[in-house]
């Protein structure tokens, strides 16, 4: 988190909204090399959930190393289990996964 008084970086991320001077609520995790993994971002009045957020991190930390695989909405750990994406699963995520 973090202060941004002249809206430089708000304006870089697209999340300033010139009309008011404020910033959206925007939440970004991008790799040590500069690429966009995740991108979020709120009205001014709608909080973040770091455990959430946390979340997000591990998994794209995971997939990193584990591109062929994908990370489910209740995944949280290395070990949890993983759904590996294909055609065969469009419309059938939820019956492809089965939690422990």
């Amino acid at each position: 988190m973090g202060s941004d008084t002249t809206g430089k970086v708000s304006r870089m991320f697209g999340v300033y909204d010139e009309n008011t001077g404020l910033s959206l609520r925007g939440t970004f995790i991008i790799s040590p090399d500069g690429k966009l993994f995740n991108a979020e971002v709120n009205f001014y009045n709608l909080g973040r959930s770091i455990d959430e957020t946390l979340r997000k991190l591990k998994a794209n930390q995971y997939l990193a190393t584990h591109a062929d695989e994908g990370c489910p909405a209740d995944w949280k750990k290395a070990g949890d289990k993983t759904l590996k994406p294909s055609a065969k699963m469009v419309g059938r995520v939820y019956e492809s996964y089965e939690k422990k």
